[in-house]
């Protein structure tokens, strides 16, 4: 989670305080919600279900100040449904922030 993580970090932690526990239930919250997203659009069959995982990564995102991933989620949402280039860049950006 090399930069990401610290940024990530940093903004729990001015948010909610000093309080390591909760910072690490709402980044498994976090990562969780990224991770169930990217799947449901890996295996999206349709443009709705498709727009409607973009969407909510986009709210994902914007909810814990992820801009890399709000970036890729308005992509997704701009581009082709089931897109294979959009997913691998997902799980790419999901990657590195685990890091």
């Amino acid at each position: 989670m090399a930069h990401y993580e610290n940024d990530f970090t940093h903004m729990l932690s001015s948010s909610l305080g000093e309080d390591p526990e909760l910072v690490a239930q709402l980044q498994t919250a976090f990562l969780d919600a990224v991770g169930t997203q990217i799947d449901l659009m890996s295996r999206s069959r349709c443009d709705g279900n498709w727009y409607v995982s973009a969407e909510r990564l986009c709210g994902i995102a914007a909810s814990f100040s992820a801009e890399g991933l709000l970036d890729l989620g308005r992509k997704a949402s701009a581009g082709a449904p089931g897109d294979p280039v959009i997913v691998r860049e997902l799980r790419e950006w999901l990657a590195e922030f685990t890091r």
